[in-house]
């Protein structure tokens, strides 16, 4: 199971780099959970597609990103990505490269929680 998840998880990070948010969708279970700290302008807790649209938009409103996945480590029902997200805030260009953690849980090979972590006050420095 572990390893369907882990390819579950690749294929999401795939899909969002090719800009594919169809393909990011499907991996969505319905009643997603979605999660990033409220001090960063698209952070909340979000809930169902029309909860992921909502989170994306404002992440995709406010910076231009990619991850670089540095560790990926199978945990059961949870795969644990340990990298990077580096690109530019959209409003300033300004570039960042900040460390980040993003904790995914799956379940029936859907996506039903997904949490991410990044150096905040980092990203704060440069969102101004």
């Amino acid at each position: 199971m572990g390893r369907d998840n882990l390819d579950t998880v690749r294929r999401v990070y795939d899909a969002f780099a090719r800009k594919d948010i169809d393909a990011v969708f499907d991996a969505l279970s319905a009643d997603v959970e979605i999660y990033q700290s409220e001090l960063v302008p698209w952070g909340g807790n979000y809930r169902g597609h029309d909860g992921a649209q909502e989170f994306f938009g404002r992440l995709l409103g406010n910076i231009e990103s990619a991850v670089t996945a540095d560790e990926m480590i199978e945990a059961g029902d949870h795969v644990i990505q340990i990298g990077h997200s580096r690109g530019h805030v959209k409003a300033t260009g300004v570039r960042f490269d900040v460390r980040d953690v993003h904790v995914w849980t799956l379940r029936d090979g859907k996506v039903v929680r997904f949490e991410a972590y990044l150096d905040t006050p980092a990203m704060l420095a440069v969102l101004g």
